[in-house]
């Protein structure tokens, strides 16, 4: 097991707010955002009480995959602004108390990147993963566009040649297989170091690591890929050590030990294929996968699911991470669904916040769900949003909903012309009209971050106990704070299984809970964070 240096102390209070910057906020009316319409709106991630902020890709891209196929990591892509439209934001944040951190992709660039096109016409590189075999070429390889013969192995989509990171297995029918040592592999690896040390100087906070499970192949245990991780921590460690390094892993038990200070739970990854995150959002609606046999999540109106899948998960990952770094729980993120998707209604939502924010996780709220923005179905592929028959991304993409004006005030475009189209509801939510009503989600969300900052108990490092995994959710926070989330329609009831639990406890955010005795009541939808008297 490495050794690395404690895990920075400001990421146990981060609030994570997660911004897809080409439908933030449009500020020259092109109909993308842009990093001066995020600057713009930072009075409202302040406001809200967000201090880290987390972008998709900006960097230089042909955008065959919404930014995910880097053309050049050193420069930004000019749909969002310039170098020091970037730095401007980042400064500005700062003084609002924010961080802001970059999305790395480390396994692959775009196939529009000079380094490939440099490998597509020279034998002798080794950026990129390249057969050439007597006969065809392996299944997955992609004929090389170039004088080189054979083809190049892409990550994700054909435009998205991988960088080799080696192979941790060698096999005789596949030669061109290099260790994780070769020369293309040390230079990857060099060229991470590089591109996060230009950002990290420049003033960012760190990175969340797109797919970074993937990077070295055939490593059925991921020991080499962990291997790589914790290089790069140790070279972070010395020369960067307050940034952060967040990975795209979705298995936290591996991932943390590796080197990175966070991973989420995410709809993939881990041993159950990301259950636990599915078993409390995904109700079948949105972005789903056609592997998925889940049939009921917990926060559903039904109330046919069980929070004992995701509690189970979390007591088994926070067990092997110890002090060692954190788990990080989002609302959901541009591969997955919104919470408002499908059937689940606005009136559903503050209990599942209630849950996220009362939570030991580091929590990572995607833009608009703090309004409760809904998941837009029936839009045509944008970008490489579609992955599949249930499965389009665009839906949980489209543009930030800021007030009633044209195009929900993300930009003065013609609708034509927009990134993805707004919400066409004419009730749909919008920040003016939820910061002008007290009583509205936006209003509870900003209410429960300032309860979680002032509150240790509430946060990442209070101890935990867990009651009761049905209807009602039941779990104590700190010996001090006990929380009821009932996120069904039908009312819940359980009996606290101590008197002391109940003596002298007072509501301090509460919405239809009641605690009379030890007899905990909650009707349908309802949550409850009680101070205990201790």
């Amino acid at each position: 097991m490495s050794s690395f240096r404690p895990v920075p102390a400001w990421l146990a209070d981060a609030v994570l707010y997660q911004i897809y910057p080409q439908s933030f906020a449009d500020s020259n009316g092109d109909g993308i955002g842009d990093f001066a319409g995020i600057t713009a709106h930072l009075d409202h991630l302040a406001w809200l009480g967000v201090n880290t902020v987390w972008l998709n890709p900006c960097f230089a891209s042909p955008f065959r995959d919404a930014g995910y196929d880097v053309s050049d990591y050193l420069s930004v892509a000019p749909r969002y602004g310039t170098a020091d439209d970037l730095a401007a934001l980042v400064e500005a944040a700062r003084g609002h108390g924010i961080r802001v951190m970059l999305d790395l992709v480390a396994g692959h660039t775009s196939d529009a990147h000079p380094w490939f096109a440099a490998a597509a016409n020279d034998p002798g590189d080794g950026r990129y993963i390249w057969a050439d075999p007597d006969g065809g070429l392996p299944p997955g390889f992609v004929p090389s566009p170039g004088t080189r013969p054979g083809g190049y192995l892409p990550n994700f989509f054909d435009s998205q040649p991988a960088l080799n990171f080696g192979y941790a297995r060698p096999h005789p029918e596949e030669p061109w297989r290099q260790p994780v040592d070769a020369e293309g592999p040390r230079a990857n690896r060099a060229a991470l170091r590089e591109v996060m040390d230009y950002w990290l100087r420049l003033g960012l906070a760190g990175f969340r690591v797109d797919m970074a499970h993937s990077l070295v192949k055939d490593d059925p245990d991921l020991r080499e890929t962990s291997t790589l991780w914790a290089e790069l921590r140790a070279w972070l460690d010395s020369t960067h050590p307050e940034a952060a390094l967040f990975a795209e892993w979705g298995d936290p038990a591996v991932s943390v030990p590796a080197g990175f200070h966070s991973d989420f739970f995410l709809q993939f990854g881990g041993p159950s294929d990301g259950l636990p995150l599915r078993s409390l959002w995904n109700n079948g609606h949105g972005t789903v996968a056609d592997h998925w046999t889940q049939r009921h999540c917990y926060f559903e109106a039904d109330g046919g699911g069980e929070a004992g899948t995701f509690v189970t998960a979390w007591e088994s990952v926070a067990g092997v991470l110890g002090g060692r770094g954190h788990i990080t729980l989002p609302t959901a993120n541009h591969d997955f669904s919104r919470l408002c998707c499908g059937p689940r209604t606005a009136e559903q939502l503050p209990a599942a916040f209630a849950f996220q924010l009362t939570w030991p996780t580091l929590p990572a709220i995607y833009y608009g769900d703090e309004i409760g923005m809904r998941f837009l179905p029936g839009l045509p592929d944008h970008e490489g949003s579609s992955l599949g028959r249930t499965y389009n991304r665009a839906g949980s993409r489209t543009p930030m909903q800021w007030d009633d004006g044209p195009n929900a005030g993300f930009s003065t475009a013609p609708a034509e012309l927009l990134y993805l189209p707004v919400d066409p509801e004419p009730g749909r939510p919008t920040v003016a009209a939820q910061r002008a009503d007290p009583g509205s989600l936006l209003h509870l969300v900003r209410r429960l971050i300032a309860l979680r900052k002032a509150t240790p108990e509430l946060g990442s490092r209070g101890a935990t106990e867990v009651l009761h995994t049905g209807y009602p959710l039941v779990y104590v926070r700190g010996d001090r704070y006990l929380v009821v989330v009932n996120p069904r329609r039908e009312p819940a009831a359980f009996t606290l299984p101590r008197p002391e639990l109940a003596a002298g406890a007072r509501p301090v955010e509460a919405d239809g809970v009641t605690l009379i005795g030890q007899e905990v009541t909650a009707p349908g939808f309802a949550w409850g964070i009680f101070a205990l008297g201790r």
